[in-house]
């Protein structure tokens, strides 16, 4: 009998109704006409869940979700089919712009802060997220990893992240949290199983100036092992039984594209991997680094391009020692 795949499941604490408008140029100060924008469900954690039940991988995310923007938020995400539980919360769901410049072949985004939740909404997330792991379907599914992702609102615990990871390994499963701040530094100690940092976050969150030494201390912290982006340069995977040095993933030669989410689905290609018992580090690595070029090529994030499988044949994987 073949053995059911377990569960990625997703906790996004801050989601956002994502707009993504794309303008054949843009002039700072000038007025520009834009066709209607892409709408949808949006947040780092419902990123991560699409792109994994678009690959048949069963999912489940969990978010907060308040106010107008809220309801659409929802209709958008059951219109989706992604498997989802939403928390009710008074404070309204924010919003995230995407400007893809079509000419230029860049993309700004405009994120809101988010809103304070209350108290007991804050037990409710969590209440949900215990029900999740906890839930052993018709199929035979069950949580095979749990994932933290994106930034928190105002007022937000500050152990939210570690209670996510000591939750997850008390139900015997691994936890992967991608935020940044303080957030990466908590996470680190609380023992997460792999952060997914990018170079900007990493360097901003350690104070330090090196990829590899703001790496090392995450490691030292507790962190099992660190995937961080690096835009055209790849992805570089971190891990505690390789202190000396660290893997590489890189395509020949950078994509054109929207970069938006291309984190989300590396993110989305290392949970599925540990949901599937994998752990060695170069497979992730190459998995992560191919779905997160995949996204690239895609117009909105949540989604990645059929050619990841090819970009995966393309990759060039090295070792790296360090001093």
């Amino acid at each position: 009998m073949k053995q059911a795949m377990k569960r990625v499941i997703t906790v996004t604490p801050n989601p956002a109704v994502d707009l993504s408008y794309h303008v054949a140029g843009i002039t700072p100060g000038a007025s520009h006409r834009v066709a209607a924008p892409l709408s949808r469900a949006g947040g780092k954690g419902l990123n991560v869940a699409r792109v994994a039940h678009q690959l048949g991988h069963p999912v489940l995310a969990l978010a907060p979700s308040g106010g107008p923007a809220g309801a659409e938020f929802a209709a958008e995400l059951r219109s989706s089919g992604v498997p989802h539980r939403l928390i009710p919360v008074v404070a309204e769901t924010r919003r995230s712009i995407a400007l893809v410049d079509t000419v230029g072949g860049e993309t700004s985004i405009f994120n809101e802060e988010g809103s304070p939740l209350q108290a007991s909404e804050w037990q409710a997330l969590a209440a949900a997220v215990v029900d999740a792991l906890e839930i052993d379907n018709l199929d035979g599914q069950s949580a095979g990893v749990l994932v933290g992702s994106g930034s928190l609102p105002p007022g937000a615990p500050v152990d939210f992240y570690p209670a996510l990871v000591r939750l997850a390994h008390d139900a015997g499963i691994p936890a992967v949290v991608d935020t940044s701040g303080p957030g990466i530094i908590a996470a680190a100690r609380a023992g997460a199983d792999l952060l997914k940092p990018n170079n900007h976050e990493l360097l901003e969150a350690t104070g330090e100036s090196s990829l590899d030494v703001a790496a090392q201390r995450l490691i030292a912290l507790g962190a099992k092992t660190v995937l961080v982006s690096a835009g055209a340069e790849g992805m570089l995977a971190f891990d505690h039984a390789a202190p000396g040095g660290y893997w590489s993933a890189r395509l020949p030669e950078p994509l054109s594209g929207n970069p938006t989410g291309a984190g989300d689905a590396g993110v989305a290609a290392a949970a599925v991997a540990l949901a599937a018992g994998i752990t060695d580090i170069p497979t992730i690595l190459r998995r992560a680094t191919a779905w997160s070029a995949a996204a690239v090529l895609m117009p909105a994030a949540g989604e990645i391009s059929p050619l990841y499988a090819d970009l995966e044949d393309q990759l060039i994987l090295s070792w790296k020692e360090t001093l």
